[in-house]
């Protein structure tokens, strides 16, 4: 698929389906981030026949300009920096602590949004497969492995996206045990380039599919 393109994320799940289904996962959850990755891995979830649940990772954005990502931060507090240690210093450490304060407001208010409650079943010892719908920079994918090895204790992580660049994607391959992405592209943009569409996902759509495909967490 070097240079192709994805008609949109289900079809872009799907591909991954077909890819992570040979794999024959048996005691498994699939991790989407949300937006996007929910609708991914509700493809996944249908036809590996595993449940799925969210992990949340959010960006943090320069105080100067939010859209300069200098880390991510999710759920249990996990937070990634940047190495630039100019780019850290700029931001400041003072206004640094206000966002990932600021986020971690935004991530509860989300898990509870979406899944109606902020608690995780125990999922220790799981084979944990972490869906998006495709990487950029690697900061927010980067936190949720992170904060998914932290919180359960995998027997194995899988990072499945379909898109990601390869420099991130040697960078992230030291973090889980198997990467799955079937498009490795260079050069390499953004995200949307490789959907013919990308629209953005709705909160509605996010909820329909984890109360479809949700597991024990479901209120």
């Amino acid at each position: 698929m070097e240079n192709k393109m994805y008609k949109d994320r289900v079809d872009a799940g799907q591909v991954l389906a077909r890819i992570l289904k040979k794999k024959e996962i048996v005691d498994g959850i699939i991790m989407a981030i949300p937006r996007g990755g929910v609708v991914l891995a509700d493809q996944v979830s249908k036809v590996l026949n595993l449940p799925l649940d969210i992990i949340i990772p959010r960006k943090i954005g320069a105080s100067y300009n939010p859209e300069v990502a200098i880390g991510a931060v999710t759920q249990d507090g996990t937070v990634f920096l940047t190495e630039n240690k100019q780019l850290l210093q700029f931001a400041g450490k003072g206004s640094i602590k206000n966002i990932v304060e600021q986020e971690l407001n935004e991530i509860k208010r989300r898990m509870l949004e979406y899944r109606g409650n902020t608690s995780y079943p125990d999922y220790t010892g799981k084979a944990v497969i972490i869906i998006d719908d495709g990487i950029a920079t690697g900061f927010t994918t980067r936190a949720a492995i992170m904060s998914i090895k932290k919180i359960f204790k995998p027997h194995k992580t899988i990072l499945a996206v379909p898109v990601a660049p390869v420099d991130v994607i040697e960078k992230l391959g030291a973090e889980v045990d198997e990467i799955v992405c079937p498009l490795v592209p260079e050069p390499f943009y953004a995200v949307g380039q490789f959907y013919e569409n990308f629209d953005q996902v709705t909160d509605e759509e996010v909820i329909q599919i984890l109360h479809k495909r949700g597991g024990e967490w479901k209120t």
